[in-house]
């Protein structure tokens, strides 16, 4: 038997309704529909689904943006076109089953055995010889053989004149049928299960029920009925945040316009949340050890929950999805960058803010972010020429194959600390994000710094101020010489400090020259010289516009030379009494100090470009972790789990099982007056093979002795 693509043919009702429904069932309306489900599929996949919609306007700008969202691209999967082409499927699938099969259980039934000899020889693969057995005897002998090798078979035995004799009838690989029917019924339960746990029961609620998504902000527990989904809700899929501590009884199903409150019909509590990290960094393990607080019968069921490794209660699992912040306490120190500001401490939660002010101006201070855990890879040859003639293919295919545990051989990983992250928003509404490390930083060159990190946007990377760490592992001793540095008493005391050690006893006429260079050098440095539209401009910068502007171009190099064996002098008389009025003893001069040195002259010029007026150090915390849920209740998961193993066993019955039928016709004739017999055998196959002519060729010999020629 043949499968019909072709649609039902009803014998009643008007055309259109004849028409619409052999439309349905046609094979090729499903395929159609399976490919649009397919570009779909594309499309969710290559497009980010469910994004803030700002994302999407930055990627595509407005106008597309707008385009997309009218055909809901953003949420593919629970569009409604996209739940109307699924239903269509299982509408049109369903009919070719319902099409199909009859016929096919039919088929599967009968033996084909009142065929007739002249269509037996008609037949590709067919055979004729005379056997010197009576058609009977010979008809119960190959029987029995073909019985032996996995046929099903019947006898028939014809009387009348000329056509009497015997018929055996065989058939093999009868599962490749019903591979048919098993594969396009996966279908159907695969799409029943993805309509039902889909958006789809959700929308029903939407649109009959007087449910409506929730758009406003404020806490869980202020959203009115409306906007919540009873515990009994059949299916949902939503998140559940759940800080150390405490417990919540509310996911959130996020929406393309908002989002939806679903009731559990339990509470769970974070006991305590468990990371361990790989040496790159990257967390290795999630676990949540959880209480489930049953709401009915008030029970407390203590559970694990880790990742691949979900807990069910009630028809509802409980998977680890990510972790966050829980609201962990910082308490950071104010370190002045200006004479303006006030050094102060103050402690907030992350995901809280304080008000900040300093007279008129007012900032808002927004804890934004606490990493415990900062791994970073400080390996590197300090080389950065690139040898592009070079060709080392081994060295290349090394690098790029092997396991996926393989360590790179230039891997240097360390964990640098604690960071915290913070916004200073200013009353416009304009905003900073900074990121800034409890815990001075080793370099590759030897020094020891605070990294401060500013971006202007979330776009942005992190440019960091490197403030160097002093001989106590502080960064009290380079703000001390920033602080000194912008006091005018200070710097005059330096000039004379630094010309005093500079100038030697015998050459007094030295020293007028020496001062004034020096303190013009200084002042540069300083920041007190207004640039060409009246702001300060202080650093290295300004000592280079100054030899631009000043020095004849053939002389600046050596001018440059000695203004900065000037400036790297007189700072570090700078930072020598600054240590004597905080009572230190005086820096020595070792390889130590001359990182220190080094590295204070690039901060102290590049901290006045620094966009606050003052740094926030992290100074202690209380590290508060949340773990993140997925909560759902999927009553179709087993269904599409049945439909995917009957897709499975349909398609391999289909491709790897042959169905065979073979027919020998057994004719009496006359031997020397013995009884013997003409035997005309045929077979046929839905697919002809290789396998299919050597299986032929073998029952030939076998069932009537005729030899491969």
């Amino acid at each position: 038997m043949t499968v019909s693509t072709e649609g039902f043919e009803l014998k009643s009702g008007s055309r259109l309704w004849r028409g619409t429904i052999e439309l349905l069932s046609a094979m090729r309306f499903s395929i159609s529909l399976l490919t649009l489900i397919c570009i779909a599929s594309v499309i969710g996949t290559v497009l980010k689904q469910n994004e803030p919609i700002n994302n999407y306007i930055n990627q595509f700008g407005p106008f597309w943006t707008e385009v997309f969202g009218v055909v809901s691209l953003y949420s593919v999967y629970s569009a409604w076109w996209f739940m109307l082409i699924l239903a269509f499927l299982v509408v049109s699938t369903s009919l070719c089953v319902a099409r199909n099969t009859p016929k096919i259980l039919v088929d599967l039934q009968t033996y084909k055995e009142n065929i007739r000899e002249q269509s037996l020889k008609a037949f590709p693969q067919r055979a004729q010889s005379d056997l010197n057995e009576s058609p009977k005897v010979a008809a119960e002998r190959i029987g029995t053989m073909l019985v032996g090798g996995g046929w099903k078979v019947k006898l028939q035995q014809r009387d009348g004149a000329g056509v009497g004799g015997w018929m055996v009838a065989a058939k093999a690989g009868g599962a490749n049928k019903l591979g048919y029917i098993a594969a396009h019924s996966a279908i159907v339960l695969i799409c029943l299960g993805g309509l039902v746990d889909g958006d789809l029961l959700i929308r029903a609620q939407l649109w009959f029920n007087g449910k409506s998504i929730f758009t406003g902000g404020g806490m869980i527990a202020d959203v009115k009925p409306e906007h919540r989904l009873s515990a009994s809700n059949p299916t949902f899929r939503g998140n559940l945040l759940v800080t150390e501590g405490t417990q919540s009884n509310t996911a959130i199903l996020s929406q393309s316009d908002g989002v939806l409150i679903q009731e559990l019909p339990f509470s769970v509590e974070l006991k305590k949340f468990i990371v361990e990290y790989y040496s790159t960094g990257m967390p290795k393990l999630f676990a949540s050890d959880i209480v489930i607080h049953d709401r009915e019968t008030g029970e407390a069921l203590p559970a694990r929950v880790e990742v691949n490794h979900p807990v069910k209660h009630r028809g509802v699992e409980i998977f680890q999805s990510s972790f966050e912040d829980g609201g962990s306490r910082v308490k950071l120190k104010s370190i002045p960058l200006s004479v303006q500001a006030k050094a102060f401490d103050i402690e907030g939660v992350v995901g809280g803010s304080s008000e900040l002010t300093n007279g008129s101006e007012k900032m808002t201070l927004e804890y934004t972010g606490l990493r415990i855990i900062n791994v970073e890879n400080f390996a590197g040859d300090g080389s950065t020429s690139v040898d592009v003639r070079k060709v080392d293919l081994r060295t290349q295919l090394d690098a790029r194959l092997g396991a996926a545990n393989k360590a790179g051989e230039k891997s240097e990983l360390r964990n640098v600390g604690p960071s915290v992250s913070y916004k200073l928003r200013d009353a416009s509404g304009q905003a900073r994000e900074y990121n800034n490390y409890m815990l001075p930083v080793t370099m590759g060159d030897g020094s020891s710094v605070f990294l401060m990190g500013v971006r202007n946007t979330p776009a942005d990377p992190f440019r960091y101020l490197r403030v160097p760490a002093d001989d106590q592992g502080s960064s009290n001793g380079f703000f001390r010489m920033h602080v000194a540095l912008a006091d005018p008493a200070v710097r005059e005391k330096l000039v004379q400090r630094y010309v005093s050690r500079a100038v030697d006893v015998n050459r007094p006429d030295l020293i007028k020259p020496l001062t004034a260079s020096t303190a013009r050098v200084l002042d540069l440095f300083a920041g007190t010289q207004g640039g060409p539209e009246g702001q300060l401009i202080g650093g290295l910068q300004a000592v280079a516009d100054f030899l631009d502007a000043s020095v004849p171009e053939a002389e600046r190099e050596k001018a440059g030379d000695v203004l900065i064996r000037i400036l790297n002098g007189v700072l570090f008389e700078l930072a020598q009494l600054t240590r004597e009025q905080a009572g230190l003893k005086p820096l020595e001069s070792n390889d130590q100090t001359l990182a220190f040195m080094s590295q204070s002259v690039l901060a102290l010029s590049d901290v006045q470009h620094y966009p606050a007026p003052m740094a926030l150090q992290l100074e202690d915390f209380t590290h508060v972790q949340a773990s993140v849920f997925q909560v759902a209740r999927a009553p179709g998961k087993s269904v599409v789990y049945l439909g995917c193993a009957m897709l499975i066993l349909g398609v391999f019955a289909m491709l790897y099982i042959r169905e065979r039928r073979v027919w020998v016709w057994l004719a009496p004739r006359e031997s020397n007056g013995d009884e013997a017999s003409t035997a005309t055998m045929a077979m046929s196959s839905n697919r002809k093979t290789m396998d299919g002519d050597r299986e032929f060729e073998q029952l030939k010999l076998k069932l009537i002795g005729i030899k491969e020629e």
